[in-house]
């Protein structure tokens, strides 16, 4: 987009919002994003002009390339955007219940959802601490190695479960390469290789870790996600049951450990008190 005599030039943006407009398609959906070749020939424009324009998006975090498929897809920006369009009620009842959390617990608390077969936090209350676990809003997390994550696929069937982690067992931690590095996180994040490993031990693993989330009623996490951090996650219902967020407190091991299981309490009162606001509408 560029401004001349006074009048803005909105064709690059139109141009841009089309990019946008395919990444976002069904044809994408099915495919697991577009390339450089194929937004090209679905746009008319040569694959040098939308390499560059994708590059111009990616860096604004619109879209993201997969690194092994070279295929881009909807971006983090454009998903916390729609996440929160569709989910604002949530957010607005959530945040007096995140600041609540850090107050009480001094440590960084998150609220998140499914999107996209992923985890995608729709906000964040950071801890006073200087030494303190990263805001993640607007970043998309591989559901089974957080424990946000596991406690929202926690009530899933086996067969939904499993013909899910068939297709998404070896996503990277993070999703959104673009994210990184982050200058507000101290602690190292932690890659899970997938090469040599047997999936079928890691669903077993997986399905015994849910049987407890669902028993106890909250997820734990140690360091499993960045070297040195742990945390809580607890579930979010609607009016109907079904688990739709989950509310999570994190922070450095070396400072939380002690008080795990009191924040753990904490944590899970104010998941039942965002599921009563709810559904008191």
């Amino acid at each position: 987009m560029a401004i001349r005599n006074g009048e803005i030039n909105s064709t690059g943006l139109a141009r841009d919002i089309r990019l946008l407009e395919l990444l976002a398609s069904d044809r994408a959906a099915r495919t697991n994003g577009l390339g450089v070749t194929e937004l090209a020939n679905l746009t008319g424009r040569s694959k040098a002009v939308v390499s560059r324009a994708l590059a111009t998006l990616a860096e604004a975090g619109l879209v993201s390339r997969d690194h092994a498929t070279l295929r881009y897809s909807v971006g983090p920006r454009v998903l916390a955007l729609a996440a929160r369009s569709g989910s604002s009620g949530l957010v607005r009842l959530a945040r007096p219940l995140l600041r609540s959390l850090v107050q009480a617990t001094q440590e960084t608390a998150h609220l998140s959802v499914l999107s996209d077969n992923s985890v995608l936090t729709l906000a964040s209350e950071v801890s006073p601490h200087q030494v303190r676990s990263a805001a993640w809003e607007g970043v998309r997390t591989a559901a089974w190695r957080t424990p946000s994550g596991r406690v929202l696929i926690s009530e899933w069937s086996g067969e939904e479960l499993e013909e899910w982690f068939r297709v998404h067992w070896s996503d990277d931690i993070v999703l959104d390469a673009v994210v990184f590095p982050r200058e507000d996180n101290p602690f190292r994040l932690l890659q899970t290789p997938s090469k040599g490993v047997d999936p079928d031990n890691r669903l077993d693993a997986l399905h015994a870790e849910l049987a407890t989330i669902r028993r106890q009623g909250f997820a734990l996490m140690d360091e499993d996600f960045e070297e040195g951090v742990i945390g809580v996650s607890a579930p979010v219902r609607d009016s109907t049951g079904a688990i739709v967020a989950a509310l999570n407190v994190s922070g450095p091991k070396m400072r939380l450990s002690s008080r795990l299981h009191e924040v753990s309490r904490q944590t899970r009162f104010a998941a039942q008190a965002l599921t009563d606001l709810m559904a008191a509408g």
